[in-house]
């Protein structure tokens, strides 16, 4: 996952603010650092939604053949 943060920029916002340019360059990094981190893109979405897609498939799958020889097994009893 790439995503772009201007961390100068964002430093130089705080630094216009009145926080002091040390501090200013800390918080940027540590935003880059541990805040961009968590965050997920569309790409990230997408795939998860096609794993869980898939998962949910293979289990309806499982289930339908489970019914169809209980069925199956139900009907050669009678």
């Amino acid at each position: 996952m790439a995503i772009a943060f201007d961390t100068l920029g964002y430093a130089k916002r705080l630094r216009e603010a009145g926080v002091n340019q040390k501090t200013a360059e800390a918080h940027a990094e540590a935003a880059r650092d541990f805040i961009m981190a968590e965050l997920v893109t569309k790409t990230d979405l997408a795939a998860a939604l096609d794993t869980l897609t898939l998962r949910l498939t293979t289990r309806l799958g499982g289930i339908m053949v489970a019914g169809v020889g209980a069925l199956a097994l139900i009907i050669k009893l009678t």
